[in-house]
């Protein structure tokens, strides 16, 4: 390391609080913070620290203090070693004296220990130290582990070798489910099949169901209470579906190149912090009843050459390689997956990308000995969709479940995999044992048991999730006799989703106590994230005029409703007989045009959206549609404008500091209920408490790693496509602490 970077500066602060307030407590700049709704937020501007990734305070002291050892006090320089120095000589005063003190002393450790054993103990509500992982890893202890174990031992010896191959293979077709993931079932031994649906936010291939906050907007609301009852909702309307493994929530990527397509689906650049919202997102899913799934492990930091590709000769051109040292492996892109682990998380998915020139889903090293050995992980490891690449290699490398079965989307429907029949003759050349082939299956089927899944009240899978083929499309209107019911599983889920997407809301700048407003007589709203979208409630794609509650691709999710700020807004004004006046075209707004606004609001909310996306990463740090135009714009003919973000991710403000903009909030995907929460908000029924689970940087080259991306020419070799992480530890906040590094002022 250079000698001229200082060490990260690592405070200790996450200050646990009693157990009756569940919100986050930790220190800002030296002083202990905690956020309630009945605290009214600060009129002054945001400090520069406020700009500064708030994990940097909650990293308990990150994991160097783990870290390093107590050193001896007497160390010699000369001789290069330490050695022991004689004790001074004491008289009889003096040894009475010591040995008062060593009572003393011992009667304050006695103490302290009885004291922590009360603070920290089971049920207390705190944070808990960190202990060894467990054998099983914790799971839940109103579950019988051995029950469920001894159960899948039996119904593994029960099957034959053909039957045991099915376990461990997805199909794809009607007839096995339609989920996205299929264990087919097995009549002669009573085995009714697994159902795998997406996603982390929602249930993608599926309706009425509800639409979540983000992943990111969770883990800034900094309250472990909202994350916890995000999750059981999300486990419950899985269950009530008949899906048996939700495949969420999300530890990777972490967010190590900040326009990466999936960072929305995360939670946070930091580990600590999205350690603790995996946990209690698992296990609020897992009480539930449903299996929870922690994704996509590991490296998985951009979407660009995630997969395997083939030029236009047939070259097969592998996926990109993240190349990370065991330290950095360790300390950042695997500590919420241990995290999930110790919340006894029933299975693993590995990822697309290779892990130090390995596919994440053969890599022995990872999977046995990371993964299974060192973190004592007792579920099963299931592969990303098609992210299989071996037979043999793959099994023994510590796959155990090949999902969807395929080898790739052009064999779905030839059925040809790596796995399924070819096991059998795996078995008869010796390249796999049947030994591992009955630990696969148990690993699968002991989750099974202890969930409760094999009970006859598990409900069936919802036959309309069969039509349902992705987020975006379903066949349901090709069916001629009607399609069948589809299973109303929201619940009373609009509430958590409302508060939410209020409470996590990061207030940026507020001068001139512009924030709550004071009952405006003249309103105007700005921008094409203030509409409804104009092409339909699914994001499978970007748009050009709509609100933006969730990002695209499997996280994705279908609305049964969506309330856009401008609705809520209009809604609200109509209470106080408010005046309403808008411009939703952000192309006539970067045009200047104007000459409809009259007389000018008392308040402008200009809101500005990011489209982010699985299968991409994004291309651009400012909001989408021409922004700062935008702004620019609103701000010079409005000395009082607002502005609202909903971000898949950071953005850069370039006109932050324009004296007209009095106002910013971020407000990340907020889910269904958007307009609603960001009301509750802009009129002070909820205090926007949330904090930013990254950092904004004045320059957006300090933070920022760029998206490795070649074109075909640059292509020198099947192995092309690699992404060194060089920069160890130091990214986001721990990258402008060592470079001494402001973030942006407002």
């Amino acid at each position: 390391m250079d000698s001229n970077v200082r060490e990260p500066t690592h405070i200790n602060a996450l200050r646990p609080r009693a157990a009756e307030d569940e919100k986050i407590s930790f220190l800002l700049n030296g002083h202990s913070c905690s956020f309630s709704t009945d605290m009214m937020p600060d009129e002054s501007q945001i400090t520069t620290s406020d700009l500064t990734s708030s994990t940097k305070e909650a990293s308990h002291s990150s994991q160097e203090h783990i870290l390093q050892q107590q050193q001896p006090h007497h160390y010699h320089p000369a001789k290069q070693r330490f050695v022991n120095v004689p004790p001074p000589q004491c008289t009889s005063r003096c040894r009475q004296s010591w040995t008062r003190a060593v009572l003393y002393l011992t009667g304050l450790i006695l103490i302290s220990v009885w004291y922590a054993s009360r603070q920290y103990g089971a049920g207390s509500g705190r944070w808990p130290a960190r202990q060894p992982p467990q054998s099983p890893a914790s799971p839940s202890p109103v579950r019988n582990w051995d029950s469920a174990a001894s159960k899948a031992a039996a119904f593994t010896a029960r099957l034959n070798l053909t039957e045991k191959t099915r376990i461990v293979t997805g199909r794809i077709g009607l007839e096995v489910g339609g989920c996205i993931g299929n264990i087919p079932p097995i009549e002669r031994v009573g085995f009714r099949g697994l159902c795998l649906l997406d996603g982390p936010t929602a249930l993608n291939r599926a309706d009425l169901v509800s639409v979540f906050p983000a992943g990111l907007t969770t883990a800034a609301s900094w309250d472990k209470d909202l994350i916890y009852k995000r999750g059981k909702a999300l486990g419950e309307e899985f269950r009530d579906k008949g899906v048996h493994v939700g495949l969420g929530p999300v530890a990777g990527p972490l967010g190590r190149n900040q326009l990466g397509g999936r960072n929305w689906e995360g939670f946070s650049v930091d580990p600590y912090l999205t350690g603790v919202a995996m946990s209690l997102t698992i296990k609020g899913m897992q009480d539930a009843g449903v299996q929870a799934c922690a994704k996509h492990f590991i490296g998985n930091e951009q979407e660009t050459q995630r997969t395997n590709s083939w030029l236009e000769n047939g070259t097969e051109i592998a996926a990109i390689s993240s190349n990370i040292d065991d330290r950095t492996l360790h300390e950042l892109y695997l500590w919420p997956f241990a995290d999930s682990i110790r919340a006894g998380v029933a299975t693993v998915m590995c990822s697309y990308n290779r892990l130090n020139q390995t596919y994440a889903c053969e890599n022995s090293n990872l999977l046995n000995g990371i993964l299974k050995d060192e973190l004592a992980f007792k579920g099963y490891v299931q592969s990303d969709w098609y992210a299989t690449h071996s037979g043999p290699e793959s099994i023994n490398g510590g796959l155990d479940m090949n999902m969807p079965g395929p080898i790739g989307q052009a064999e779905t429907f030839t059925g040809e995999t790596y796995w399924g029949p070819n096991i059998t003759k795996m078995i008869s050349d010796g390249s796999v044992t049947e030994d591992r082939l009955d630990e696969m299956i148990q690993r699968i089927m002991t989750q099974y048991y202890l969930f409760g899944q094999d009970s006859a009240d598990y409900p069936t899978v919802d036959p309309s999730i069969i039509f349902t083929i992705a987020a975006q499309s379903n066949l349901l209107h090709l069916i001629p006799f009607g399609p069948p019911p589809s299973r109303d599983v929201r619940r009373g889920h609009s509430k958590i989703i409302r508060k939410l997407g209020a409470e996590a809301t990061v207030l940026l700048k507020n001068v001139n106590g512009t924030l709550p407003l004071k009952q405006p007589s003249n309103i105007g709203v700005f921008g094409n994230d203030a509409a409804d979208p104009a092409d339909g409630l699914v994001f499978g794609a970007g748009f050009e005029i709509g609100t933006l509650s969730i990002g695209g691709g499997s996280g994705t999710g279908r609305h049964t409703y969506l309330v856009s700020p401008l609705e809520a807004i209009k809604a609200h004004a109509r209470e106080n007989g408010a005046r309403v006046q808008y411009i939703l075209n952000n192309k006539v707004l970067a045009a200047g045009d104007f000459s409809s606004l009259y007389p000018i609001p008392d308040v402008c909310l200009v809101f500005l959206n990011t489209f982010a996306s699985e299968g991409y990463d994004r291309t651009d740090i400012e909001a989408d549609s021409t922004s700062t135009l935008v702004v620019e714009n609103v701000a010079r003919r409005c000395p009082n404008t607002v502005v609202v973000t909903h971000s898949a991710g950071i953005n850069i403000l370039p006109w932050a500091n324009n004296p007209n903009i009095t106002a910013i909030l971020a407000a990340h995907l907020p889910g269904q209920e958007s307009g609603n929460s960001i009301v509750d908000v802009l009129w002070g029924k909820v205090n926007p408490s949330g904090k930013l689970p990254y950092s904004i940087a004045a320059n957006p080259n300090d933070t920022n790693i760029p998206v490795v991306n070649l074109t075909e020419a640059e292509i020198s070799s099947p192995t092309a496509w690699q992404a060194d992480f060089t920069e160890g530890l130091y990214i986001d906040y721990r990258h402008l602490d060592a470079k001494s590094i402001d973030p942006l002022h407002l």
